[in-house]
């Protein structure tokens, strides 16, 4: 096994200061301005945000159907990194069926930030799975949507 063979990444120079994505990232309400690709919405965010912490994200698709991620916390670094996964649901529950845990930098480069956003699989196959969903059109589309609200907050 290599890590290839389970991660996917996308990384991007974005515009605007670290403090600013991780806002972002962590405030409800600048979460449902750009968390999914449109014309998907998200319902509901929750974020209880520090280690062991848990969160809840909402998606819903155009005809209105909703699909609940639920997550863990496993480390928050102010502006810097946030690291989740779906393999506990909370209070370190077990998931059903874990697929990935992220883990998402921010980095000073050249005035900007360079944005990293890692997804790692449990297995090959899912790692698969999510690349054939179309993790880097997808979660690309997020990061234009997330640098344009950065920009204007």
């Amino acid at each position: 096994m290599t890590s290839h063979d389970h991660e996917l990444v996308l990384t991007r120079l974005i515009d605007a200061p670290r403090a600013k994505l991780f806002r972002c990232w962590t405030e409800p309400e600048l979460m449902k301005q750009w968390f999914v690709p449109s014309p998907w919405t998200l319902a509901r965010a929750e974020i209880d945000l520090r280690p062991g912490g848990s969160s809840l994200v909402v998606m819903r698709d155009p005809e209105g159907n909703e699909y609940p991620n639920p997550g863990i916390y496993l480390e928050v670094v102010k502006d810097e990194k946030l690291v989740f996964t779906d393999a506990y649901v909370s209070a370190w529950q077990p998931s059903e069926k874990p697929f990935m845990t992220a883990i998402v930098t921010f980095e000073d480069e050249a005035g900007k930030t360079r944005y990293t956003a890692r997804a790692l699989h449990w297995t090959a196959e899912d790692r698969k799975t999510h690349e054939e969903m179309g993790f880097h059109e997808g979660w690309g589309k997020c990061a234009d949507q997330l640098a344009a609200l950065a920009a204007k907050i």
